[in-house]
């Protein structure tokens, strides 16, 4: 075993170790105290906890615990999706709305709410349109010549498809009424996992474990995307597919964070950053390590979203507070990223 994967394996097991902590910690931590061991009978003794402490079960099981779960998926999904980006794009600078796919569900989600669905719908819409903004970022990235498209392409082509989208978020605020929509759509696109229920992560989590396991299956050959197409051919690589599949399933990861919990920032930049920092630039190294990273960061910032004062502070708020000053002090004690 070499020098990385012995750092790697051991860096793996304490954030494993970090999580579960922090997921119990968290559970107890709320504008409504419970101790740790009763919070812990509760947790443990589901059937129990129902008849003997009520308001205890509830507050563990219908509300801390689905926004825990969604809380650890949406940053281990963003974080990885960014890693993926920034792989596939050779970019450390990318990000999971690289695509426009963040601004086209969001896109989605305020159609749904200015038309006062329910959350479901709001739900749907959002990952159908995220997923929508992506074929035509596709699309649009064609060459008209040969069909096919490269990465310039591509880029350029998400970056038309976000603005288009942001410019039709804006025209729905705009048409919205001001006393009861609006507010609704600015608070959502502020994030928030307020809206946790078990119904909709049903719906949600499946299509973010699936993006994140077809990442962690194209995970060495993102280090070969690095190479021209004929060196990555030569090594029995398929250039096409795994931008292919890495598009798709980051785009999956995406569109299901944003259909519940609204647009979360710097989550997809910034753990990927620390993760490289950490664990060097082997994207075998860096998507697992930024799942469990992403996971940590994001329970913690919404148990401070939920209890630092009396009413829910909008994740994205505290993400960028905590992730601007951050990523600068990384930047200026490593002096970048390990090669």
């Amino acid at each position: 075993m070499t020098k990385e994967h012995r750092k790697f394996y051991i860096g793996i097991s304490v954030l494993a170790v970090l999580f579960f902590v922090t997921a119990l910690l968290c559970l107890n931590i709320g504008r409504y105290h419970v101790p740790l061991n009763k919070m812990l009978s509760v947790l443990f003794n589901y059937a129990d906890s129902m008849s003997a402490e009520p308001k205890l079960h509830s507050i563990v099981f219908k509300i801390r615990l689905p926004r825990i779960l969604l809380a650890a998926f949406a940053g281990a999904g963003l974080a990885v999706a960014g890693a993926a980006f920034q792989a596939l794009f050779s970019n450390p600078l990318a990000t999971p709305d690289t695509l426009g796919v963040a601004s086209g569900a969001s896109f989605g989600a305020v159609a749904a709410l200015l038309f006062s669905l329910n959350a479901l719908f709001v739900q749907l819409f959002a990952l159908a349109a995220g997923i929508a903004a992506l074929f035509l970022t596709v699309l649009i990235g064609k060459n008209k010549k040969g069909g096919k498209s490269n990465i310039i392409m591509i880029i350029l082509a998400g970056m038309a498809v976000s603005s288009l989208s942001q410019a039709l978020v804006s025209l729905a605020k705009y048409l919205a009424d001001t006393e009861e929509v609006l507010p609704a759509i600015t608070f959502w696109l502020m994030g928030s996992m307020a809206s946790a229920k078990y119904s909709h992560l049903i719906i949600g989590l499946p299509f973010i474990t699936i993006g994140m396991l077809l990442l962690w299956s194209v995970r060495w050959r993102l280090n070969i995307l690095t190479f021209s197409e004929d060196e990555a051919r030569s090594l029995g690589v398929n250039v096409k597919a795994v931008r292919l599949i890495t598009m798709f399933s980051a785009t999956l990861i995406t569109a299901s964070t944003v259909s519940m919990c609204g647009q979360v920032g710097w989550v997809g930049l910034l753990v990927p950053h620390i993760a490289r920092m950490i664990f060097g630039n082997n994207s075998s190294f860096v998507i697992p390590a930024s799942v469990g990273l992403g996971a940590v960061l994001m329970i913690i910032i919404d148990t401070a979203a939920r209890s630092l004062i009396n009413s829910e502070i909008p994740v994205s708020i505290l993400t960028a507070a905590l992730g601007a000053p951050l990523f600068i002090f990384l930047l200026k004690k490593t002096g970048g990223i390990q090669s």
